[in-house]
């Protein structure tokens, strides 16, 4: 591959801080990530009341700011209450499990340019605690290890609904990382490195937004999967799972698995700024204009902007759109994302092998194949909703030819597998016993002529 195209994969600032320092700014990535959820819990209510013309929070502190931690508060003064059922060993780890990875990742993000030291009580050092020539793959072990947590917390309830929570959870971490995984792929070839610092170095003339960006939609959407967030939260589906995996959980246990999901809520924020968004670097306007807005500590006010915005695409999401059914998401993570993710993949190695041989129609080409790429989702959702119509077409002309006395609709045992399970398109449930009423039971028990019983008997004589 043409060393001309690669970016600087220089690593060798990183290692030289002293050991306080080292955990100094450990301490403020935590820091950072704490505050982040804070006011994201905060901006989540304020925003959705703000889409429903309603007040929201407004009574703790000033404009109902410490409202997060007034929930916080209040979780932990609640009952700790473990079922007896429970794995109790695994059923207090598992909330553990799911927060403390979400937290890992944010220690390879950049927040300024590595070669812009910035002294911090007289030591030079730079604005990330650390990276990796890996640091990608870091990223997606950490997020995959916290599924565990969710899939755990499920099972060792010893209840029902949470142990389907874990399984829908399981399966859509399955389906989801792969899109994710081919997504962030994408992003290796075009900038030659799996290091956080050096994609965003990479990004100096072109964010990957512009250069890939059926990368960057397919990774928003499994992004959104990921972090079990609506409208994909099918493990904690209030509509038909009560709670969830975590519908056995109270007290400061239940609130670890909300702080996880805010967390992966910033976390991939992070991720997406730093691979499509040019992470640190100031938005085009002001880096044209202002020769300082990349130095300093500038750069954390932009990348708290752009993870900020991202934030605010996922309240939005959750105010606008509705639940999905649990075989529609899974459609879309095996039927469209992978395959459209795939394919963008070899479009781009293409591009990069046609780039590296000097060829200047690459970017046309990028152009086109996202037209092409877009056109495919757009006909894979027609597909979908025409499919959809077709099956209650199929269903209503099933039903009205059982009421004109023709052949009935195909009936099914909910129980044959053991387990009941809902009724297909173009299947009904068989009819429920009538109970009797009371007039009859009397009847039944005394004798009475109107019993079918009697009537057999009538019949027979």
């Amino acid at each position: 591959m043409n060393p001309t195209f690669l970016a600087a994969e220089d690593l060798s600032m990183f290692g030289r801080d002293p050991w306080w320092l080292v955990l100094l700014k450990a301490v403020f990535c935590f820091a950072f990530v704490m505050l982040m959820v804070l006011f994201s819990i905060v901006w989540e209510r304020k925003v959705v009341a703000w889409m429903q013309l309603r007040i929201g929070p407004n009574r703790h502190g000033p404009w109902g700011m410490l409202q997060s931690l007034a929930d916080g508060i209040k979780l932990m003064l609640k009952e700790d209450v473990i079922v007896k059922r429970a794995d109790k060993v695994v059923y207090i780890l598992a909330p553990v499990v799911a927060a403390v990875p979400a937290f890992m990742a944010i220690a390879v993000i950049p927040f300024g340019p590595a070669g812009n030291e910035i002294s911090i009580f007289g030591q030079r050092t730079t604005m990330q605690l650390t990276d990796l020539p890996i640091a990608m793959l870091f990223i997606l072990a950490t997020a995959s290890v916290g599924i565990y947590g969710i899939v755990l917390a499920g099972w060792s309830s010893g209840s029902t609904y949470p142990l389907l929570g874990g399984l829908r959870s399981c399966a859509q971490m399955i389906s989801y990382e792969i899109a994710m995984g081919a997504a962030f792929a994408s992003v290796f070839l075009y900038s030659g490195s799996m290091s956080t610092s050096a994609i965003v170095e990479a990004q100096n003339g072109r964010w990957y937004i512009l250069l890939l960006p059926v990368s960057f939609l397919l990774y928003i959407v499994t992004m959104v999967g990921e972090t079990n967030r609506a409208p994909f939260d099918m493990p904690e589906s209030e509509g038909d799972l009560v709670g969830g995996f975590n519908t056995e959980y109270s007290s400061i246990k239940f609130a670890m698995f909300m702080l996880a999901e805010y967390v992966n809520m910033v976390t991939v924020s992070a991720v997406a700024t730093t691979l499509f968004l040019g992470g640190w670097r100031a938005p085009w306007p002001i880096s044209t204009f202002w020769e300082g807005a990349n130095h300093g500590w500038w750069p954390m006010l932009w990348f708290v902007v752009k993870v900020q915005l991202l934030l605010f695409f996922f309240i939005w999401l959750r105010g606008s759109l509705p639940r999905v059914r649990y075989d529609q998401l899974m459609k879309l993570g095996w039927k469209v994302l992978i395959p459209v993710s795939v394919v963008w993949l070899m479009l781009v190695a293409t591009v990069r092998t046609l780039r590296n041989e000097n060829y200047d129609f690459a970017q046309i080409v990028l152009y086109v194949a996202a037209a092409i790429i877009v056109i495919l989702l757009l006909s894979f959702v027609v597909d979908i909703f025409r499919d959809k119509h077709g099956a209650k077409s199929a269903a209503g002309e099933a039903g009205s030819r059982g009421e004109e006395g023709g052949s009935p609709p195909t009936g099914f045992d909910p129980m044959a597998g053991g387990f009941p399970v809902p009724p297909l398109p173009g299947q009904t449930l068989p009819p429920v016993p009538r109970r009797p009423s009371r007039q009859e039971r009397e009847l039944i028990v005394s004798g009475g002529p109107n019993t079918d019983s009697d009537g057999k008997e009538a019949s027979d004589g």
